[in-house]
């Protein structure tokens, strides 16, 4: 259990995009979900990406990622998740605090939602940097500053997306980077197999949005 807490902490704390990193590690292949990891300059953490492909359109998947609510259903050791401020239907603000057990205190950050849609690909893009302020910082709670989080999304026909999700994290509060870097490909399986059972539900069924075509 105590590794798979360590692992959690590196998908949902994830800080500064690694989409340019090309010495990609394969750390992790099941079930047609593929995790890298790759060393990122100046940083002592590994970036890590995530290549799948789930049975569901672009709409579906951006509107399971920006149902912050329901996102501690399947996000592994995510404590609370809240909308801040709903700027529309394709950005939004908000909080989430992730359960860490003793002696390591939990984290949390505020993050900032954008989707995007490129008209003649139709590749949708997810950016969720962290930003300060919004949320005071909490005794006993390590803030994470320093977040940008980049999801990928092609529709590949027939229903299908292919998603690639890329990250890079420092959870700060002295867990130490080798700990991290150890468990780094384990929530990134977890999550993304939990991402597939959840997309399974009525509430994603037959989404259609304004701001994202199939």
């Amino acid at each position: 259990m105590k590794r798979l807490w360590f692992a959690a902490l590196v998908l949902v704390l994830s800080s500064a995009a690694v989409s340019a990193q090309t010495d990609w590690n394969l750390r992790a292949d099941e079930d047609g979900i593929k995790v890298y990891t790759s060393l990122v300059p100046g940083s002592k953490i590994k970036g890590i990406k995530v290549e799948a492909r789930f049975d569901a359109t672009a709409p579906q998947l951006v509107a399971l990622l920006m149902d912050i609510k329901t996102s501690t259903d399947w996000v592994y050791h995510l404590k609370s998740a809240i909308v801040l401020k709903q700027v529309s239907a394709s950005e939004l603000y908000y909080y989430s605090e992730v359960s860490l057990p003793w002696p390591a205190a939990n984290r949390d950050f505020v993050a900032h939602l954008t989707v995007t849609q490129d008209p003649d690909t139709k590749v949708v893009t997810i950016d969720g940097p962290a930003v300060p302020g919004f949320v005071p910082e909490k005794k006993g709670i390590v803030r994470v500053n320093e977040s940008v989080g980049k999801w990928l999304i092609t529709p590949v026909g027939n229903d299908k997306v292919s998603v690639v999700y890329t990250l890079h994290m420092d959870p700060g509060g002295g867990l130490p980077s080798w700990l991290v870097n150890m468990f780094a490909a384990e929530a990134p399986m977890k999550v993304f197999k939990s991402m597939r059972k959840q997309l399974e539900k009525p509430a994603y069924r037959n989404t259609e949005l304004a701001f994202v075509v199939n």
